[in-house]
């Protein structure tokens, strides 16, 4: 009688399968939410055994803390990319802007409600969400400063200005879990007049220079 064969079990270097969990948990993250990571959960969708999981994880909310920073890391890649710097400032701000306003990172705004929710209990994903705050502020009012050097932007307040756009983005974000009938115009395009307005930018302009038809002015 001839045996079955074994499947061929596949060992990956350490960081090749460290950055394949992370990943994945980011993944379930986005889309399920950040309680749904669980090592034998991240294991089931490896096809894995949740020991291998927690080899690299031994406990799950460090899981869940990288999973957070990858996703979040990502975003602000794809927002403000670092190799778009020899572009416009104008440009790049209408860039960061216009993808938000647009809906395109409706899961990340999500994200973001879910991990400062959580991170009231978990220590670890309360530092992590703090340091990715200040990334993105940092990088933000770096774009800003660019801006004002180059003549486009005007601004005495860099930091203050960035903190105002943030806010207002935030604030549109506590919305991504509301009723979806709750669709006004306002809402659409009001962290981009916001920055039009602190950065004294004419009306429309950066719409014009991110694409996509002008949302309402705000008064």
């Amino acid at each position: 009688m001839t045996s079955r064969p074994r499947a061929t079990r596949i060992r990956k270097p350490p960081d090749e399968r460290r950055t394949e969990i992370v990943a994945t948990a980011a993944r379930i993250a986005l889309e399920e939410g950040l309680e749904r990571i669980t090592l034998r959960r991240v294991a089931d969708e490896l096809g894995v055994r949740p020991g291998l999981i927690g080899h690299y994880f031994p406990a799950a909310d460090d899981l869940v803390t990288e999973a957070f920073t990858n996703a979040a890391t990502r975003e602000r890649a794809e927002l403000l990319p670092a190799g778009d710097e020899e572009l416009p400032p104008v440009d790049r701000l209408a860039h960061f802007l216009t993808c938000l306003a647009d809906g395109a990172y409706l899961d990340l705004s999500r994200l973001w409600l879910n991990a400062r929710h959580l991170s009231r209990f978990k220590d670890g994903l309360r530092d992590a969400v703090g340091a990715q705050e200040t990334a993105t502020r940092t990088a933000l009012a770096e774009l800003i400063e660019a801006g004002v050097d180059a003549g486009e932007f005007a601004t005495d307040d860099v930091l203050g200005a960035a903190l105002h756009i943030l806010v207002t983005v935030d604030g549109i974000g506590a919305y991504a879990n509301a009723d979806t009938t709750l669709d006004h115009p306002l809402l659409d395009d009001m962290a981009i007049t916001t920055a039009e307005r602190v950065l004294a930018l004419p009306p429309g302009t950066l719409r014009a220079r991110g694409g996509g038809p002008p949302g309402p002015a705000m008064d």
